[in-house]
């Protein structure tokens, strides 16, 4: 609700600059009743250290579990960041600055561990800045260092309370300061105050809007233009608080409180005598809380974690009845990490071994924050029920391999998990992987079986084969091409289903030549064709020679396609063209006899004809004309 009827706005960058890895780091949440802002500076060597991360995720993640605006509450969420970075498995020693802000979008108050800063502009006012726990703020504390002089004091890194600290943690915890609308608040790594000064950050938020992005682009547009040398990394974050939560119900709240006031007042004195009376019971609490408290602590480190949830819920119940918020958090963080213990141990016993394995690791997760209780029985833990699994996850591999068909490597698989099993008297793993083994040499056996009658229809189906293979060679070699792709067609298919690459190869080629044969068959008998269209046609229009000429075509290509039933056809119809040869010669033989007669008798007219006319002139009568020649 709070958060529904408030306006927060966020934003935030953060750059390696010349670093291969930005050691700084940056996170919020924002719940419903309550947020938190972390800032956080790795101050190790290492440019690969996780310092300001696992302190940034270890105070948000201690936030949520228990969200407050208290000074303990802060306190011990900056303790609990400093004690991961001390128990933090790594080969440097982490170290970081930070500066935690949380509010409950009403007040807020701020925690600082280092030289993270904090600032809060009202008005474009400085109302609300954090002090550096380094030696140089010290100097400027007591008036024997300017403070424009801070950012490059070569103290300004000498600090005297950090995170990773062994010895003396001591952070700074504000007091609660009341927001109003349109605040704004700043945070920030050195990269930035070591080269933006107070003056110049001032004057930014004077000029700020109502959005938090144009305060980040002019941070960081001022920083780079200045190209300063030894920038490092930096993070910026800003929050704008443009309106704060107004509880709806205040002015009711305070007229009941009125209200109620005056009768308090008057049951003030018997409150007292039974406050007394109360105190004495309340010690008694305590007592009983505190015992509570540390068997359940010696229960956890006597691994009897059921002891241990019986005493832990009882000092869990005290401290809420008492309002003890330190033993509530301790006792609630123990209870956690007890059940999770419980709830491993019962999942390994029903066999659910990846839900023990995560519950272990999740109780892991929890001692952290337990004081590392229980760690050792929880790696014992983890360790065996790793073991079990991998028991399981080998038996799983097994069964992938022989499902593949691969035997000898399930095989291997399938021994490795007895082997494994039977090192660590997993009697339940033991008898799976016998079990699957057992499966694996009847599957080999019925293979075995599979195979001998494969081989069998194998072979009949390749006596087949080669048969309607051999079917096919004659008709080719008797020119049946027709036949022999029938044949060929078959075979390949035979050959394709027992997946006889070679011979599938050599049919290929063999169903090419015959389509070939036959592709060049069919153009012989479509030129043979038009051979007999065109002597048909010439016999049609009686010119024998041209239709003769055009049937020994047709019968030498219908000769070369070995068509003697063709070759039969055209010579009988040659027979006829022959006749009708002969016979056109016998009438050219007449036509030829006939228009000799006729010549000569022409010949003859014109020698009569002349000597008429010789005649005439030696004057002698013309003789008769002779009879006209028809």
């Amino acid at each position: 609700m709070r958060k529904q009827n408030s306006e927060f706005l966020t934003a935030f960058t953060s750059e390696a600059s010349r670093k291969i890895k930005n050691t700084d780091f940056f996170g919020f949440v924002e719940l419903d009743k309550f947020a938190c802002y972390v800032i956080a500076d790795g101050i190790d060597d290492d440019v690969d250290a996780i310092s300001a991360r696992l302190a940034v995720d270890t105070i948000v993640s201690a936030f949520m579990e228990s969200p407050s605006i208290s000074k303990r509450a802060v306190r011990r969420y900056l303790r609990a960041a400093n004690r991961a970075l001390l128990t933090a498995r790594s080969k440097m020693k982490l170290k970081a600055s930070v500066t935690v802000l949380v509010t409950n979008y009403v007040k807020l108050r701020y925690g600082q561990a280092g030289n993270t800063r904090f600032r809060l502009y009202r008005d474009g006012f400085l109302r609300m800045q954090s002090q550096d726990s380094s030696l140089s703020m010290d100097m400027v504390r007591e008036e024997k260092l300017e403070q424009d002089r801070l950012a490059q004091h070569e103290e300004r890194h000498n600090l005297f309370c950090y995170l990773g600290q062994d010895k003396g943690f001591s952070p700074y915890i504000s007091k609660k300061f009341k927001l109003a609308n349109a605040d704004a608040a700043a945070l920030y790594t050195r990269g930035i105050w070591e080269n933006v000064d107070e003056g110049e950050l001032k004057d930014v938020f004077a000029e700020a809007s109502d959005e938090p992005q144009p305060i980040l682009d002019s941070v960081e547009d001022m920083l780079l233009s200045r190209q300063p040398e030894g920038l490092e990394k930096y993070t910026f974050a800003t929050i704008f608080f443009n309106k704060i939560f107004v509880d709806p119900n205040r002015k009711r709240k305070i007229r009941k409180i009125l209200m109620i006031a005056i009768p308090i007042l008057l049951v003030l004195v018997i409150l007292t005598i039974v406050l007394l009376v109360m105190h004495n019971n309340r010690k008694k609490d305590i007592a009983a809380m505190e015992q509570s408290f540390y068997d359940a602590i010696e229960y956890i480190q006597a691994d009897n974690y059921p002891r241990a949830k019986t005493e832990c819920q009882s000092a869990l119940d005290l401290a809420n009845k008492l309002k003890n918020e330190e033993i509530q958090n301790d006792a609630s963080n123990y209870m956690k990490l007890i059940e999770s213990v419980i709830a491993g141990d019962t999942d390994l016993n029903d066999g659910e071994y990846r839900d023990a394995q995560r519950n272990y690791l999740n109780a892991q997760n929890r001692s952290r924050y337990a004081d590392n209780l229980g760690l050792d029985y929880i790696q014992d833990r983890l360790e065996q029920t790793g073991q079990y699994i991998t028991v399981y996850d080998l038996i799983a591999l097994g069964d992938t391999l022989v499902a593949n068909l691969q035997y000898d490597k399930a095989e291997e698989q399938y021994s490795a998990a007895q082997l494994l099993a039977g090192s660590i008297y997993f009697t339940e793993g033991r008898d799976s992987a016998i079990a699957a083994l057992e499966r694996l040499y009847e599957s080999m056996k019925q293979e075995q079986a599979d195979n001998a009658a494969a081989q069998q229809q194998a072979s009949e189906a390749q006596s087949a084969a080669a048969g309607v293979l051999s079917e096919g060679d004659a008709a080719f070699a008797k020119g049946d091409y027709t036949s022999a792709l029938t044949y060929y067609t078959t075979a390949l298919q035979k050959y394709t289903e027992m997946e006889d690459e070679v011979q599938v190869a050599a049919l290929l080629i063999k169903i090419a030549a015959t389509e070939e044969k036959l592709a060049a068959q069919q153009a012989l008998a479509e030129e043979a064709a038009e051979y007999m269209a065109l002597a048909e046609a010439a016999y049609e229009e009686k010119s024998y020679v041209q239709a003769k000429k055009y049937y020994l075509l047709a019968k030498d290509v219908y000769s070369s396609m070995q068509n003697d039933d063709k070759v039969a056809e055209v010579s009988r119809k040659m027979e006829l063209v022959e006749m009708g040869i002969s016979a056109e010669e016998e009438a050219a033989r007449k036509a030829a006899e006939e228009q000799a007669r006729l010549e000569q008798e022409r010949q003859e007219q014109e020698e009569a004809a002349k000597n008429a006319a010789q005649d005439g002139q030696n004057g002698q009568e013309p003789s008769d004309p002779p009879n006209a020649v028809g």
